[in-house]
């Protein structure tokens, strides 16, 4: 079956999923920007009408409903395809680590690639998806590992730690005071700004390739909590000071704002700090992206 956009067949159209926040609509708009037909991926008729006036065809979908995705991925060239953060995942049966959510995503993922066969899917990973020790970031994990057994071409992106993640810091540095989880305050860690990684994605569903591939993405160099704290000092004119969280406290603080099940994110955070999230290396594909962290948090200041 030749897909239609706007009334009129066309070989190639791809389906972004994630498409109402910063990456997935990023992808969009330079597929767009090339001249390229988008189908958005949307949970409701009302955040599919921006995308809509932006000439996108427009699917309603929902991650974990297999029936709604294979109308999204059905026709598609290629598939942005990327799972909303689960920050407070439900404990398993037996312990904390099992993550339900995130293998119903999964069922429903790949029952819709087996039936819709798109030409190709790009996964958006993290740094650490492969990492065997339990963490929050084992959801992608999951993930992976249920993709990789996919007879179509499949490419898993694996992001940095989000420039982006600073913006929950704006407000106390106009106050001269950023607590961090991180630490030590000067170990740095892989970042990337969003805008890098649309773009990167964005090239990847245009490539052409077999099997499944692993690409590890990063900013143009790495960064600590006393970078942020230095860059933030800059852009607002005043010093900003950055203090640590004791990591006996974090449990409390978490549970204080409503988690009900910390410890995967606990362990994702002293996996940063103790050096045994990273990338993986090797002969897995490594990219670098262009925007400087310095980039991000002016734009973050300014807005």
């Amino acid at each position: 079956m030749i897909p239609s956009y706007k009334g009129k067949e066309v070989f190639v159209i791809y389906t972004i999923t994630g498409i109402t926040g910063k990456v997935g609509g990023g992808v969009a708009r330079t597929l767009m920007d090339a001249g390229l037909p988008v189908r958005a991926v949307v949970r409701s008729k009302e955040k599919g009408e921006p995308w809509e006036n932006k000439g996108c065809e427009v699917t309603i979908a929902t991650i974990d409903d297999a029936q709604s995705l294979i109308e999204a991925f059905t026709g598609a060239e290629g598939v942005f395809l990327m799972v909303p953060p689960i920050y407070d995942p439900e404990p398993g049966v037996s312990n904390d680590y099992e993550f339900p959510e995130a293998y119903k995503i999964l069922e429903a993922v790949r029952t819709a690639i087996d039936v819709a066969r798109p030409g190709k899917v790009v996964y958006l990973s993290t740094v650490g998806g492969h990492v065997q020790e339990p963490n929050l970031l084992n959801i992608h994990k999951i993930m992976e590992d249920g993709l990789r057994s996919l007879s179509i071409p499949i490419t898993i992106l694996r992001a940095a730690w989000f420039m982006e993640n600073a913006a929950w810091d704006v407000d106390a540095a106009k106050n001269g005071f950023i607590h961090s989880f991180l630490n030590p305050l000067d170990h740095p860690i892989p970042m990337i700004a969003t805008i890098d990684i649309s773009r990167v994605a964005a090239e990847l569903l245009r490539e052409s390739w077999t099997g499944t591939r692993i690409v590890e993405l990063e900013g143009p160099q790495r960064y600590s909590s006393n970078d942020i704290g230095a860059i933030f000092s800059r852009e607002l004119g005043h010093p900003v000071r950055m203090e640590t969280v004791p990591r006996a406290g974090w449990e409390e603080i978490f549970r204080s704002q409503g988690m009900k099940n910390p410890m995967p994110r606990m362990r994702m955070i002293d996996g940063f700090n103790e050096g045994w999230i990273d990338f993986e290396g090797g002969a897995v594909e490594f990219r670098k992206g262009q925007t400087s962290l310095d980039t991000v948090l002016r734009e973050l200041v300014r807005t």
